[in-house]
């Protein structure tokens, strides 16, 4: 039987199935996914190892936060099984009551074995956090992530005259003589505050006053989140807002399993009709958006970042510098203000999710975020334009056997233009969407080796005249590059050695203006890494790994840089600096 590379994905991607058989015709694939466990000799009076995602720590203001440990609880055979629920209640406890910063603080430790997997925080239905666990050692590991959820305090700060708040914790682990990790998880919240100089503003341009959770109700044995199946799978929910709204936005989180978690690997179907391949193999080509409708209408799309999972490519890369959004997943908002003419009308409407070319299993799920006019109790509104267009073409330079290369180029622009008309005047928005998508793929040595060059770009711009006859402008390009190579050596007895190279970036520059005040962000996070391993019954018996990553943001306040490396598990060197001078003298991001 033949070897080919990458496209059995299920058998690895699946968290909680034993490998098919059919999986020995695709050997290589079983070296991406987290159906691997490296499986190290334990030491003697061992510490837990800290691993990290590096990222610009939350700034926070000088004063002393307020506390709450939200959540304590330890994950062991939770899978199929209800999320864990506590009730919340605002921090009335806390001596103030003004709050100019609210941190998510999510600390966890697991010694033993056990595969990453996927997680959701909720509270009353609205997602707070997506992430990843990291895969354990068997000397234990720890982890924390640290999220400014500033941006839900209305929801976070609400008073409790009707109901309880249910925070909710879905992940789906699994505990038995093989698979012995145990996650401990502490989830706290920290109120800071505010000081003269941070001060939780209202009005346009500032935090929602109200945010609906687009998201599936409890009771479930499963996260909150929705599963689309397959690409003309959609999942949604209908929902009602408020008649004084005068700003939308929907904020999407997106995370992507099983065949579809390197969905930027996938040939053409070109390719597996040609060598008239037979079974469940991925395919569609190398391209995924996630559309977004509204009433059956699109209105916007979201071209996601490639989160590679702790226990993608290689586990032992990752080690302890975690690949980028691994621990924070991004979400992606999407302004929808133009459309609040269709929505103000007391009636339920609906908000529905799809995702182009997907093969299986991707969590989705959003919250609606709503800027309310409390001087009046209707405003009004109307789309005066709305357009959409895309295009898309895949081109084959060769193909010979099992050895090809392709060329995949995709584009879409959406544009919408509308006014709403409450206390503060008339304003008119307009919002613009414009993605473009190439990936270059090389496969050679029979199906044994592949060569993936990727590039997506994301460009998001607002535009809305104020009765003032001032602007609030916001423009946003992301830019998310992604290069791969992996190549497999058979050993004989289901044995084999994976050599494997990456670079991964997420870059971004952001403008903003409101009036006269203008600001700009810049942010150029770029990862390396490459690696060997040798597995065996899907184990990874022994390899060797380096990663290293730079990290550089720019904003009006200051600087964050770091610069870091690690070669086995050990760190290199770890230098950060809040300095816009000063900069690393080592070769930044060598690996």
């Amino acid at each position: 039987m033949r070897s080919l590379l990458f496209f059995h994905l299920f058998f690895f991607f699946s968290l909680l199935y034993p490998l098919s058989s059919t999986a020995q015709l695709y050997k290589l694939t079983t070296g991406l996914g987290s159906k691997l466990l490296s499986h190290p000799k334990p030491l003697k009076n061992p510490s837990p190892t800290r691993f990290f995602e590096v990222t610009k720590p939350v700034k926070v203001p000088k004063t002393k936060p307020c506390s709450s440990l939200v959540l304590q609880h330890d994950f062991a055979s939770t899978y199929g099984k209800p999320p864990v629920i506590v009730p919340y209640s605002p921090p009335s406890h806390c001596p103030s009551q003004n709050f100019s910063k609210i941190v998510l603080e999510w600390t966890a430790t697991c010694k033993g074995r056990q595969f990453d997997r996927i997680f959701g925080v909720w509270l009353d239905g609205v997602e707070l956090l997506r992430s990843c666990t990291a895969e354990p050692k068997a000397t234990g590991i720890v982890w924390t992530v640290e999220k400014d959820i500033t941006r839900y305090s209305s929801l976070l700060l609400k008073s409790q005259t009707s109901q309880t708040q249910t925070l909710a914790v879905y992940m789906g682990n699994i505990v038995d003589e093989t698979y012995t990790g145990v996650y401990h998880v502490n989830l706290s919240f920290h109120f800071y505050p505010a000081d003269d100089s941070n001060l939780l503003k209202s009005g346009y341009g500032s935090r929602p006053d109200l945010i609906l959770p687009i998201s599936r109700n409890l009771p479930l044995n499963d996260g909150l989140w929705f599963e689309i199946q397959n690409q003309t799978h959609v999942e949604g929910k209908e929902f009602i807002i408020p008649k004084n709204a005068y700003r939308a936005v929907l904020e999407v989180y997106v995370s992507f399993h099983e065949n579809d978690e390197f969905w930027y690997l996938n040939p053409p179907n070109d390719y597996i009709d040609v060598n008239n391949l037979t079974g469940s193999i991925p395919g569609n080509s190398a391209f995924r958006e996630v559309l977004v409708s509204l009433d059956g209408e699109l209105v916007g799309a979201v071209w996601p970042f490639t989160v590679i999972h702790t226990g993608g490519v290689n586990p032992l890369l990752w080690r302890p510098i975690s690949a980028i959004g691994s621990f924070n997943l991004p979400s992606y908002d999407i302004e929808i203000t133009p459309f609040l003419g269709n929505l103000l009308d007391g009636k339920s409407h609906g908000l529905g999710f799809s995702v182009t070319n997907a093969l299986n299993v991707w969590f989705i799920d959003a919250n609606l975020h709503l800027w309310l006019d409390n001087k009046s109790k209707r405003t009004q509104g109307k789309l005066l334009g709305h357009n959409s267009k895309s295009s898309s073409s895949i081109s084959t330079s060769s193909m010979e056997g099992l050895n090809a290369s392709f060329l995949i180029h995709s584009t879409r622009s959406i544009s919408s233009r509308g006014w709403v008309k409450s206390s503060h005047g008339k304003m008119t928005t307009k919002t613009t969407q414009d993605f473009n998508f190439m990936n270059k793929m090389d496969i050679s040595k029979n199906g044994n080796l592949q060569i993936v060059n990727q590039r997506i770009q994301v460009t998001n711009d607002l535009h809305t005249t104020l009765p003032s006859s001032s602007t609030y402008v916001v423009k946003s390009t992301k830019t998310f590059p992604l290069y791969l190579y992996y190549d497999i050596i058979n050993q004989g007895n289901g044995s084999f050695v994976a050599k494997s190279k990456i670079k991964l970036g997420f870059n971004e520059k952001r403008s903003k203006k409101l009036g006269s005040t203008s600001s700009k962000i810049a942010l150029k996070n770029l990862q390396k890494g490459r690696g060997n391993m040798h597995v065996e019954g899907n184990l990874v018996t022994n390899g060797t790994a380096a990663t290293s990553q730079v990290y550089e943001y720019v904003d009006p306040k200051g600087c964050y840089f770091r610069n870091v490396s690690s070669s086995n598990g050990t760190i290199l060197y770890d230098e950060a600096s809040n300095s816009c001078t000063i900069r690393s003298s080592k070769d930044k991001g060598s690996t």
